[in-house]
């Protein structure tokens, strides 16, 4: 007598379980434990750049992002321009997305200008930098409103302030 749909199914969900059972192993194992920055340590960065970017009188935009890309902090220094508001935060997720600096796409794209159409959102322009904890990339710090170079002058001293390595 042939099996019944019912019964078939039965058995087939059985089966998935046991073998679901058989690879999966302690819960624990599937989770990782990560860092992550805090909005302390982002408020850090930030007075550190801004410290930077005040001494050289240069008037910035200055953008703390976590390992999401979620924005935990930005700030507007008196004066800058308002470009750079949706400028330093595009730079911080860039660096963070790709793993490195953002200096190093400015250089690809010079030489490959079809690289900008990488992603919509990347902006490939110095200015970006991961922060790295021991590691890790838990983050990245975005600077826009004076040159690139300048930007990432104030964004190291942004980094540096955590005494984390840069990468």
């Amino acid at each position: 007598m042939p099996p019944t749909r019912a019964a078939f199914f039965a058995r087939a969900c059985c089966a998935m379980l046991l073998a679901s059972a058989a690879f999966a192993g302690p819960a624990h194992a599937q989770l990782i434990d990560k860092k992550t920055l805090s909005l302390e340590a982002a408020q850090k960065v930030i007075a550190a750049a801004k410290a930077e970017a005040a001494a050289n009188r240069w008037k910035m935009v200055i953008a703390v992002v976590d390992d999401g890309g979620n924005l935990i902090a930005l700030e507007r220094m008196d004066g800058a321009q308002l470009g750079s508001l949706e400028v330093a935060p595009g730079k911080a997720k860039t660096a963070l997305q790709f793993l490195r600096p953002t200096k190093n796409w400015e250089e690809v794209a010079r030489n490959r200008p079809s690289i900008v159409t990488l992603t919509p959102t990347a902006t490939l322009i110095e200015g970006g930098i991961p922060i790295v904890y021991q590691g890790q990339v838990i983050g990245a710090v975005g600077v826009s409103g004076a040159s690139s170079v300048q930007d990432a002058q104030v964004a190291e001293a942004g980094v540096r302030a955590l005494g984390f390595e840069g990468k």
